[in-house]
């Protein structure tokens, strides 16, 4: 059995392109062939041999609209390399890897994997509409990370019969004790409330700053990522005065990732529509143990990860009071902060464990093979 993941970019960066390289590098290691193709981000191409059961395709991208890359290469070499694999497993959403695997002729099984709808780019969807339609027909079973968006997906209602669910694993993050001892020195006497994702506008990040207004002095709000939100969350947070109670950390590495999760009191995701389709951040705090406050936005994911009243609290969107009451609720009952704790950990491990996900795929494809 040989399996081809095929979609986003390369090199890695957000929750979609790390769940290929995580199912290609996991399936190899178990001795299955199984290979990637991404488009090129950053103007590297070439092949990459991750392992024996392993090549990485990375194909030269000629313009990027819309966070779509452009990549005709990506076509013409899943021409050539077609019949190497019995199944594709394509990641939605990714026009130009649709586009490639309808160009290619391909004939063996296919795995859609949606991950989420395309939201708010109404025109690129118009165009995109009868390849996504097809790519719908043409799967023979269509793999969601959570229940609930698989159920309330316009675009997936009519074939509710071929809908799996595999919830996204993460690999398990260590902390490095003297960060951790470090990060809680500097904000000694407080709770602090970390948050992590790109700074951009469904984040929902001024619903955090405006919370962080609401709540007394012993709190600090640590919010790590990148963006081009962060000049304007700056300015908000000068003009409200909470330089001392909200801190922008910019990029934390994967190294330094976990000793934040571990110095933390909890972890708050203020995200505010359906283009947070899960939420991999929550999954992590869950694993280290952290309560999560959350959003519950409709037809997402995210409040089926963050399970109301068992790994922390879901309040509505758009509500900064509701998200300081939720974090007062949790920080100032020990035994409430305990109990969500524990219960946030053992979410973690019963659902989002990357061997998990690995072996759910594993066990799947034979299914769709025969």
């Amino acid at each position: 059995m040989r399996i081809l993941q095929l979609g986003k970019f390369y090199p890695l960066k957000g929750g979609v392109e790390k769940v290929i390289y995580a199912l290609a590098e996991g399936l190899s290691e178990r001795g299955i062939d199984c290979d990637a193709m991404f488009a090129s981000k950053d103007g590297r191409t070439g092949d990459i041999q991750l392992n024996e059961h392993c090549h990485i395709y990375v194909c030269k991208t000629i313009l990027e609209a819309k966070a779509t890359m452009i990549a005709p290469t990506m076509v013409t070499t899943l021409v050539q390399i077609r019949d190497h694999y019995d199944i594709i497993h394509v990641h939605h959403p990714d026009p130009m890897a649709a586009l490639a695997l309808y160009s290619s002729g391909f004939k063996g099984r296919v795995v859609l994997h949606w991950h989420c709808d395309i939201i708010r780019q109404n025109k690129l969807l118009k165009l995109y509409r009868a390849l996504q339609s097809w790519l719908i027909r043409r799967a023979d079973v269509i793999v969601g990370t959570s229940p609930i968006y698989l159920q309330e997906s316009d675009a997936l209602k009519d074939v509710q019969h071929k809908c799996r669910c595999i919830p996204i694993g993460i690999y398990e993050t260590t902390a490095e004790p003297n960060l951790v001892n470090d990060i809680r020195q500097r904000y000694a006497g407080k709770h602090i409330i970390f948050s992590l994702g790109r700074l951009v506008l469904y984040k929902g990040y001024e619903y955090l700053i405006e919370a962080a207004r609401k709540l007394p002095d012993n709190y600090v709000v640590l919010i790590g990522g990148t963006g081009h939100q962060q000049k304007h969350l700056t300015s908000l947070i000068e003009a409200q005065g909470l330089q001392d109670k909200v801190k922008l950390l910019g990029f934390i590495s994967d190294e330094k990732l976990g000793s934040y999760f571990e110095a933390s009191t909890l972890f708050v995701l203020p995200s505010i529509d359906k283009r947070e389709a899960f939420a991999i951040v929550q999954a992590k705090a869950m694993q280290h143990g952290l309560p999560v406050v959350s959003t519950d936005i409709p037809g997402s994911g995210v409040p089926w990860v963050n399970k109301n009243g068992v790994s922390g609290i879901t309040v509505p969107t758009r509500d900064s009071q509701a998200l300081a009451q939720a974090i007062q609720d949790i920080c100032t009952n020990e035994e409430t902060h305990n109990r969500y704790s524990r219960q946030a950990r053992q979410r973690y491990e019963q659902l989002f464990r990357m061997e998990d996900m690995i072996t759910a795929c594993q066990q799947l494809y034979p299914k769709i093979r025969n």
